[in-house]
């Protein structure tokens, strides 16, 4: 793994110790070496002694990784995954190799590693996460409160390019989107993704790009589309309980997803919520 850690490579001991054990670990078992693994906006290199993250602050945070081929000079598309974190909380995951993703264990294998964790049996091999940018996470992320994540994310969590082409198909493209869905189909990657029931993307907010009204004249739906505050005003009090928070929650887990995950639907939802609100004259945004 890279090495760093900011201030944690010149932290006191005890104190170091005290985060440790009031910050989350992350126990990731079996990443393959030269695997590029991030979570929110720190990113690394696998090493042999990699087995995850510790001082995880509690709160919202973004895990992505990209699988490389055996002689780590390509990579498999990015996968990703929101999490909440709690004080103390051990999360574990472990590679599948077949599979080439992160995999929960089973309850009873879940709890043996997350108190070989709380012992420190692992220590030496988990990286610390670097508090030195969390504040820039923080301002990405200061949004995504659990409920956001829950209301938005997939079946089963991950996010990834690699299952978008379905989805890709319905979605206005350019020459170049087209290319990207064709090489999609045909990568080792996208042949080997599990089959899982239920659909693949995020549940984001349908955003109209226009207003569309039968009963008005040309005039007002012409000015209703050059400014689309009732637009806004509708989508917030209809979708998102009337809470802007959720709104803006979405447009942090959008681009996130887009940004870290490298998810083109994530980019193109974040497109049209900017774009909306981009569009709103009266609407009073802070």
């Amino acid at each position: 793994m890279a090495s760093g850690g900011g201030a944690a490579a010149r932290m006191d001991p005890e104190v170091a110790t005290e985060l440790v054990r009031k910050g989350a670990t992350l126990l990731l078992l079996d990443v393959p070496q030269r695997t590029l693994f991030g979570i929110d906006t720190q990113m690394f290199s696998v090493g042999p002694k990699f087995k995850g993250m510790k001082m995880v602050p509690p709160g919202a945070h973004f895990v992505y990784y990209c699988s490389p081929n055996r002689h780590g000079n390509e990579f498999a598309p990015t996968v990703g995954f929101f999490l909440t974190t709690h004080q103390s909380e051990v999360i574990v995951r472990k590679w599948d190799v077949q599979e080439e993703r992160l995999i929960k264990l089973s309850e009873e294998e879940d709890i043996r590693y997350s108190e070989a964790v709380r012992h420190f049996e692992f220590d030496d091999q988990l990286g610390p996460y670097n508090l030195d940018s969390y504040g820039d996470w923080k301002q990405l992320s200061d949004y995504l409160s659990p409920n956001v994540i829950e209301r938005l994310e997939p079946i089963g969590g991950e996010i990834t390019i690699a299952w978008e082409s379905s989805w890709m198909d319905k979605a206005p493209q350019s020459d170049m989107e087209r290319r990207l869905v064709e090489q999609l189909r045909e990568g080792k990657f996208a042949k080997n993704a599990p089959v899982q029931s239920g659909r693949r993307g995020c549940y984001y907010t349908s955003i109209p790009a226009s207003v569309k009204h039968k009963d008005i004249s040309g005039g007002d739906l012409t000015a209703l589309n050059l400014d689309k505050t009732s637009l806004l005003e509708t989508i917030l009090a209809k979708n998102y309980e009337g809470q802007e928070d959720l709104f803006l929650g979405e447009l942090q887990f959008a681009f996130i997803a887009f940004m870290m995950g490298q998810s083109l639907e994530a980019f193109m939802q974040w497109k049209a919520l900017v774009s909306l609100l981009l569009s709103c004259s009266d609407a009073v945004l802070c």
